[in-house]
């Protein structure tokens, strides 16, 4: 794939044709979506991981087909791809732009009832009564930034969904936009729904030759102005602690539980490594999930860092640490499997920084402050840059994902829609 796109794009849309742009779409179409359940699920064998990502692509793919873009399809997979074919006559570079349909398997994503904040106050927002589940602004201090703006809040009860379901109604607005004022020029424009993001399984099937994008971006950020390049490199480590379970009245030097062989695991990592006890550009290891019973026991840990040195050095710590529990519980009492997830994008973005740039001044020209963080997890686009496809991040608005005390300011959708607009207009003339 060609890479050499030339000086940076500088063309700015007009800012008062922008201000034309309706909340109520991005809105309306935010609140349909998130009624889709879309849980994905790390255990279950079928591709996609559950049929209401299937259903949801459905519906996706029929709406794209009513929007009037064209090779609209609905993979054996569960990705979604369509194409916005170019209205200019000059060759100019094809941007595409990717959203993923699941939600986290740690919350349901059934019966997700949203609910609208107006004109935020600054005070608490009591999502339910019973059980009383307040959003506060003293646990959640970035509520303070959205005083006087309308939100959309979960009930208290399931995620929200906006992470990422406000990604594709940010997608599928811009492009309605799109077709409503063919005036605005622009390239070929290539659209992508994926499955299984949340468990990592994204872009296991990803065709990027038929998505055919010289370069994209995920909409599956942050806050309003947050723009990613850096991902953590990520592992998952399965640690298989094997005991052996006798009566327990007659147990005394023959029992061995499981249980507490795994408690020795955990306690020879350290404790100030952790997601609660880390941010920036620290890693972690995070055990997600223990099963176990006095006969076994499996812990399941997800490793993340940026630096591959180190993260390197953090799958060799875990190899260590089952060594030396064999040695002293017997051999075959640990066995760990250990796989990579994902790589961070960093070095696959640097060398065409412009698509960076460029996207800081579509949000510039949107009013934005663009905020460069890295992305404390994965994006589809991780995978998708060394897949030869170069795709940052460009933020949806969202806060607390995967929770009950996620939201989304309005304006914030409004903002990404328009910032996808302006990487499109932009991207059809190179001065």
């Amino acid at each position: 794939m060609e890479n050499n796109w030339g000086p940076r794009p500088r063309l700015r849309p007009d800012k008062r044709e922008m201000t034309i742009l309706k909340l109520d779409n991005v809105a309306e179409r935010f609140l349909r979506y998130v009624r889709f359940d879309t849980q994905s699920h790390q255990e279950t064998k079928t591709v996609p991981s559950t049929p209401g990502q299937l259903r949801f692509g459905e519906i996706l793919a029929r709406e794209l087909q009513e929007l009037g873009l064209e090779d609209v399809y609905l993979s054996q997979y569960g990705v979604v791809y369509a194409k916005l074919p170019a209205n200019i006559e000059h060759t100019v570079p094809t941007v595409g732009f990717v959203a993923h349909m699941d939600t986290s398997p740690d919350l349901t994503g059934a019966d997700v009832n949203p609910q609208i904040v107006r004109n935020y106050d600054g005070n608490d927002i009591v999502l339910n009564h019973d059980p009383n589940i307040v959003l506060s602004p003293q646990e959640f201090p970035e509520l303070k930034k959205y005083v006087g703006k309308d939100l959309i809040t979960t009930d208290g009860t399931t995620l929200l969904g906006a992470d990422d379901k406000a990604g594709i109604a940010e997608i599928m607005t811009a492009l309605e936009y799109l077709l409503n004022h063919p005036e605005i020029p622009h390239g070929n424009i290539s659209i992508a729904f994926t499955p299984d993001e949340e468990i990592g399984a994204g872009v296991d099937n990803f065709d990027v030759a038929a998505f055919g994008a010289d370069f994209a971006y995920t909409v599956d950020g942050g806050a309003v102005g947050e723009l990613a390049y850096e991902t953590f490199n990520a592992a998952e480590a399965k640690v298989r602690v094997q005991g052996r379970s006798v009566h327990p009245g007659t147990a005394k030097g023959v029992m061995i539980n499981s249980i507490l062989l795994a408690q020795a695991f955990i306690d020879a990592l350290p404790v100030d490594e952790t997601p609660a006890t880390t941010e920036g550009y620290e890693g972690f290891y995070h055990l997600t999930n223990i099963q176990g019973t006095v006969e076994e026991t499996t812990l399941t840990y997800i490793i993340r860092d940026f630096d591959a040195q180190v993260f390197a050095e953090r799958k060799e710590q875990i190899a260590k640490i089952v060594d030396r529990l064999n040695a002293k519980h017997g051999p075959d009492s640990f066995k760990v499997e250990l796989h990579d997830q994902y790589y961070n994008m960093k070095e696959q973005i640097l060398p065409v920084y412009q698509i960076v740039t460029s996207a800081m001044e579509a949000m510039k020209a949107a009013g934005v402050e663009p905020l460069i963080r890295p992305v404390r997890g994965g994006t589809d686009g991780s995978r998708l840059s060394y897949m030869g496809l170069p795709t940052p991040n460009l933020f949806t608005g969202g806060h607390n994902a995967h929770g009950k005390f996620e939201f989304i300011p309005l304006f914030a959708m409004e903002k990404a829609v328009e910032v996808i607009l302006n990487i499109i207009s932009m991207s059809a003339k190179i001065l």
